[in-house]
Order: C-alpha cells, then sequence, then structure tokens
C-alpha cells in the first residue's frame, strides 16, 4: 500500500525578519558557542571574563 500524499503543496514564504525559527535557531546556537567560549577562556587564563577585559 503506497502512501497518501497531498496533490497541492502550499507556497509559503519565509519570514525575511522578526521573530522566526531560523532567527531564534540561529540565536541560540550562537549564544552556546559564546557561552562555551567564555568557560573557556576562564579555564585557561584562570581569571574570570570581567577581569580578562580589564573590567574587574
Amino acid at each position: 500500500m503506497t502512501p497518501i500524499k497531498p496533490t497541492i503543496q502550499p507556497k509559503l514564504e519565509r519570514p525575511k525578519s522578526g521573530f522566526n525559527a531560523y532567527a531564534e535557531r540561529l540565536n541560540g546556537r550562537v549564544a552556546m558557542i559564546g557561552f562555551i567560549a567564555i568557560v573557556l577562556i576562564e579555564y585557561v587564563t584562570g581569571k574570570g571574563i570581567l577581569s580578562w577585559i580589564g573590567l574587574g
């Protein structure tokens, strides 16, 4: 038995700006990379991030 497939596919355009799934996914990934980078900087230098950039 073959699966039933729709005969008409909707043409949906992706939003170009604002809150959308792609933008939120990208922001989350960049935040995770930034967090890991901060943890690695603190581990390698032995100082907190504020001390490393000269604010603490």
